[in-house]
Formats: C-alpha cells, sequence, structure tokens
C-alpha cells in the first residue's frame, strides 16, 4: 500500500483518493492536562538535575514524545535494575505499584513522580476500599502500564478486561466488593461492565466519582459529535495508547470508518476512496504539531476546507511534582 509522508505522495493518487475535501477537526484533541504535567516534569528534571534523568517506562505513550525527550537527554528504561545507584528517575504518568517506591527508595535514587493527579486518584480509592475490607475489582486493560500500577496498591484485586471475566470472579467475599477503572477506558463500555458485575454481585459498590478522566470523555464526546458528520475518521495516536485506542472504537459505534495512524507516514491513500469529509482527531498523549502534519498531508492530494467543531473547553491545570517546581 502507498501512504502520504508530508505533503509528498509517492505515486499519482487513485482519483476516489485525491480532490478537495473537507476536514472536520474535533475538539478537544491531543494533549491533556497530566499529559503536559509529565512532560514537563520530564524538561524540568533534567533542567535542575542535568543529564541523564532516567525515565521508568514511557512518560507518556507516545513514540514522538519519547524521541523527543531522548534528545535532550532523557534515558528511557523498562525497570529500575537498569538505572544506576543514587541517579535520578521521573516515574510516568501511568502510575506505579508501591513496590516500586520501596525499590527505589533502597537504592538511594531521586524519585520524581509524574504520576498522573486522575490517576493516583484511582490508587487512593483501592487503598481506602481495601483498608474498609472490600475486595476491589479493577477494571482495565490487562499489561497496560497503568493497570499494573493499580494492581500493586492492594492483595487480591481482581482484574476484569472483558465482560466475559465477571463470570470467573471467586471473591472471598461476594457480599464486600468495589471497583475501580483505568482512567483511559470508553465510559459506555464502564457502564457495561458495571451493569453485568452488579448483576452477578448486587452489592458491589464504586468510587464516589467516575475514574475515567476528564479528557478521556472530552476527547470520546468529540468524536461522537463529528462521526455522524464523516466518512473517515483519523485518530492521530500510537499503537500501544489506551485512550486513541477507545477513540477508533468510539467512532466506529457511531457508524463511522476509523483508522489509527502515529503520524502521516501512515496515512493509506486506500483509506481515503470517496471519503469527501475526514474527520481528525488525537488521543491525548499526541503532540498537536503530529495533527498540523496531519492535515498537510490530506491537504497534498487536493483542495481542502478545515472546519473546527469543539464540544468544550478545557481549562484544568495539574501542578508540577515538588521537585521540579
Amino acid at each position: 500500500m502507498s501512504a502520504v509522508s508530508g505533503v509528498d505522495v509517492t505515486r499519482p493518487p487513485p482519483p476516489a483518493a485525491a480532490g478537495p475535501r473537507t476536514v472536520i477537526l474535533a475538539g478537544p484533541r491531543s494533549f491533556c492536562a497530566g499529559v503536559e504535567r509529565a512532560i514537563e516534569t520530564v524538561e524540568r528534571a533534567l533542567e535542575r538535575f542535568g543529564t541523564p534523568v532516567y525515565v521508568r517506562r514511557q512518560i507518556v505513550h507516545n513514540r514522538h514524545v519519547v524521541a523527543g525527550l531522548e534528545a535532550r537527554g532523557a534515558v528511557f528504561v523498562r525497570e529500575l535494575d537498569e538505572i544506576p545507584d543514587g541517579a535520578t528517575v521521573v516515574l510516568s504518568a501511568h502510575g506505579v505499584a508501591p513496590a516500586v517506591r520501596d525499590a527505589a527508595a533502597s537504592r538511594d535514587l531521586r524519585v520524581v513522580d509524574a504520576t498522573c493527579p486522575l490517576v493516583a486518584k484511582v490508587h487512593h480509592e483501592v487503598r481506602r476500599f481495601h483498608a474498609r475490607g472490600y475486595q476491589v475489582v479493577l477494571i482495565g486493560h490487562d499489561g497496560h502500564d497503568e493497570t499494573e500500577g493499580t494492581l500493586g496498591e492492594a492483595d487480591g484485586i481482581m482484574l476484569v478486561s472483558h465482560i466475559d471475566d465477571i463470570a470467573g470472579l471467586q471473591p472471598d467475599n461476594p457480599d464486600h466488593m468495589a471497583y475501580v477503572t483505568q482512567t483511559t477506558l470508553s465510559p459506555d463500555d464502564v457502564a457495561d461492565v458495571v451493569e453485568v458485575l452488579s448483576e452477578r454481585f448486587p452489592g458491589v459498590v464504586g468510587p464516589p466519582a467516575a475514574d475515567v478522566c476528564y479528557a478521556t470523555q472530552n476527547r470520546q464526546d468529540a468524536v461522537r459529535a463529528i462521526a455522524e458528520s464523516c466518512d473517515l475518521v483519523l485518530v492521530v495516536g500510537s499503537s500501544n495508547s489506551s485512550n486513541a485506542a477507545r477513540l477508533v472504537e468510539v467512532a466506529a459505534r457511531a457508524g463511522c470508518r476509523a483508522q489509527l495512524l502515529e503520524d502521516e507516514t501512515e496515512l493509506q491513500l486506500e483509506w481515503l476512496h470517496d471519503a469527501s469529509t475526514v474527520g481528525v482527531t488525537a488521543a491525548a498523549s499526541t503532540p498537536p504539531a503530529l495533527v498540523e502534519r496531519v492535515v498537510a498531508a490530506l491537504a497534498a492530494l487536493g483542495p481542502v476546507r478545515i472546519e473546527e467543531r469543539s464540544v468544550r473547553s478545557e481549562h484544568v491545570n495539574f501542578p508540577l511534582p515538588p521537585e521540579v517546581r
């Protein structure tokens, strides 16, 4: 398959892929407050402590962000045992289990915690439920960095990734259960899981406020708002980004074709056949510049009329960790 890279086309596009089109930009899109905080935390750590600054896991799930920070001197590692004693380590926005913090303390590492405050809220809820004797169910994706961190907060947490998982749950006390959720899920998916969970365990309780973060909700609402007007929705984001994957699913559920792409180099001409109106959005971990590059690639195929549709404005700001303020 052929791809569009920047404004260059490797071969003449098929007639159905070329020509004028409307591009609808969903708003909000791209960076959220938690992602901006995490990236700035690494930048400030580099300025304050010098290179290298180590980062456990990807600071956010976007390879362009990671590459940019690597160019400035950040070193990304999988686990703490890859870091020399006494070095500076930034914990990613996805949060970590207490065991990771204990390991860092035992190694005399200088820790800068970039955990998103909304993820930290979920960790707090787990500790609160556990202290009150509840067995906790975590609704989340197996293997995701955020899920791994949350699972480490208490013994006996049961992970539910799909509705089918509920049938296999064997809690110690079925009448004393509580649930929390990964912050980057689809609210619709969460509602479906909670409904089935409540049918099997009528006494299950949840957090006082929804765990799905405001940015996830807003970006999904924005995609839902444009999907019915589009022939195709392009979601700019990395393949390991949970909230990017959910945006693709939301568009598809609304009846619109949707494709995930890391950047403009992955734009496939075949996707654009008979797509006279293309929606464009981006995951909360995606730099805004990548959206601009995708739009420029579309413009290379013919005149574009750009329309911005925003469902709401975001004015959230999280303070930086005290170590780098």
